[in-house]
């Protein structure tokens, strides 16, 4: 690999050298300072943050301290047989038990001896909570708001937050008033109100951006983060991206990194943590490894994880695992937009249906997002044409629930949309006829299917998926619909289509790493020095979603023993 065979000549040397800003990189590096170990955190782009400033910020932690303040309970047996039986068998058991033991460790790590905090959300459920060990609550955590203005100048070198995750494209909510406005729960005309003051008489911070003062979700878990490194006085270099790993003696001992247009070499005495992200956005590896059809655009994704660190590992003879693998989500097309929006809840709604070309539904709308995906993939390979897929909705669902494009007609009619954007970007007829001939869908079969939902809505059961039968279909649902609060008839004109594609919001395969996220070679050793986290690394959680943070929680939990493992690591020789 160029600069994987160097000379004792070094620009600058660390203990650890973390290729990665995301949540999982920062809590690498945190860590590692806490052992009393240096550290620095490279970032290819110019601002950090990676994927987590986009992200709703949760994190994945069974038996947190949360649980039993909230009336619930868990152990690690039963979140033990979750995770086993949600995996069949393809991850290493070590690396599953290293997980669920270091992860509420982690937790309070980071909060006693950083300052970073979370806590539990009561009632988001895991996503298959009628497995054995699934719970309908409690597991997931979310970050605790965080003042902008405490990170200086910082703040403005933070990646922006997408302006789906945000109410009115501009004020912070957090997982909670997020479930609330959705649902319309209790008081959240209240909630509405209290954003809306906040935001806008914050005059003296509106004066200097249009960015919430508050930050909440993965801007909060970021913010929390970045702060606590600038006060541990840890460098985050920007616009500083990894060229190669060097490599001597079969170790580990350095970076080749482009700098600003200058390339730099840098040691790590104890060895590098890549924290990179996946490959969403490199074309030719999606190709190489994802199902088919795939297209980079298609991504929910910031457009910046080129499979940078997957690449550097495997030039050093690294294993690979789970390449075939997404974290799926059903995304939409925006104009203008930089990355797809994901449908995350809209499909939980009553009055929607998924369908394919013969106007067939294929899976549970609201079952959890990558099942959806696999389902669309499934189901396009028996020749339904499913790539893309329809999510079909009337004219009760345009008008209470938002639907990725726009928000409910209420907010948002229309007549207040872009002209250009009409049988285009979505589409809209008088008659669910009419609208299967727009987006090129079987009339008939597209009747059917509607005339099942309305039949389903009646009954409250949906014998051809179950939409709505567990806690996790029901909690981006609509309370006020009886008997199904996730089934409701697709009947009242206009009707409305948009195209659905088969995205994601990272990949999940990447180099192989056991319990101490060590890289293995394809013979089960390991390459000193070289240690992989995130998305880079090939997924704990297989090919399963096991709840919402199951991307951040492994993320940061194997950055911490990482960082553990690398304060025992002998030093690189002296010569290195």
């Amino acid at each position: 690999m160029d600069g994987s065979k160097g000379s004792n000549t070094w620009d600058q040397q660390f203990d650890v050298i973390v290729v990665g800003s995301g949540a999982g990189g920062m809590t690498a590096a945190l860590c590692a300072s806490g052992e009393g170990l240096s550290a620095v955190v490279l970032e290819k782009q110019g601002v950090y943050g990676g994927t987590t400033a986009v992200s709703g910020g949760g994190i994945w932690i069974p038996c947190n301290d949360d649980i039993p303040g909230h009336g619930g309970s868990d152990s690690y047996e039963e979140a033990l047989t979750y995770v086993k039986l949600l995996t069949e068998g393809e991850v290493p058991l070590p690396r599953i038990e290293a997980y669920l033991r270091n992860a509420p460790e982690m937790v309070r790590h980071l909060a006693k001896k950083f300052g970073v905090i979370f806590r539990g959300v009561k009632r988001y459920p895991d996503y298959y909570p009628d497995k054995p060990g699934g719970k309908d609550g409690y597991r997931s955590m979310e970050p605790v708001e965080f003042n902008a203005a405490l990170l200086g100048d910082e703040f403005q070198r933070m990646r922006p937050a997408f302006a789906g995750t945000q109410v009115m494209g501009r004020m912070s909510m957090n997982q909670v008033q997020a479930h609330t406005l959705f649902t319309k729960g209790k008081g959240w005309i209240g909630v509405i109100i209290k954003m809306l003051l906040r935001y806008w008489l914050d005059l003296p911070w509106r004066f200097k951006t249009k960015r919430d003062r508050q930050l909440t979700l993965g801007q909060a878990l970021v913010a929390q983060l970045r702060h606590s490194l600038l006060k541990q006085n840890i460098p985050l270099w920007l616009n500083s991206g990894m060229e190669s790993l060097i490599e001597e003696n079969g170790r580990v001992v350095g970076v080749v990194v482009k700098q600003n247009g200058k390339t730099l070499r840098l040691q790590a005495k104890r060895g590098v943590v890549l924290a990179s992200g996946g490959f969403e956005n490199n074309q030719a590896m999606r190709e190489q490894y994802l199902p088919k059809p795939t297209q980079a655009h298609w991504t929910g994704a910031p457009r910046i994880n080129d499979g940078d660190g997957i690449r550097a590992g495997l030039a050093l003879g690294a294993k690979l695992g789970f390449m075939d693998l997404v974290w799926g989500s059903p995304t939409v097309h925006v104009p203008g937009a930089a990355s797809q929006t994901t449908l995350f809840v809209e499909r939980c709604a009553p009055g929607c249906l998924i369908v394919n070309k013969k106007g067939q539904r294929f899976v549970n709308e609201a079952a959890a997002y990558p099942d959806v995906v696999t389902a669309m993939y499934q189901d396009d390979k028996k020749g339904n044409g499913t790539v893309p897929a329809w999510f079909v909705f009337d004219g009760e669902f345009r008008k209470k629930y938002p639907a990725g494009l726009f928000l409910p007609s209420q907010m948002q009619p229309d007549s207040a949309l872009p002209k250009d954007w009409l049988d285009k970007v979505y589409y809209r007829a008088d008659s669910l006829e009419a609208l299967a001939a727009k987006i090129g869908v079987d009339a008939q079969g597209l009747v059917a299917s509607a005339a099942k939902m309305g039949d389903y809505a009646r009954t409250g059961k949906d014998p051809e998926f179950g939409k709505g039968d567990t806690a996790i279909d029901r909690y981006y649902s609509d309370p006020t619909v009886s008997p199904n609060p996730c089934l409701g008839p697709v009947a009242k004109a206009p009707f409305y289509a948009i195209a659905l594609y088969p995205g994601e919001i990272g990949t999940k395969g990447g180099l192989w790493a056991d319990e101490r996220a060590r890289v293995q070679r394809e013979d089960g050793s390991v390459i000193p020095g070289l240690y992989a986290i995130g998305n880079c690394s090939a997924a704990v959680m297989g090919k399963t979603y096991a709840g919402a943070g199951s991307t951040l929680g492994p993320a940061m939990t194997f950055g911490y023993i990482a960082a553990r493992d690398l304060a025992t690591a002998p030093l690189a020789a002296a010569n290195a």
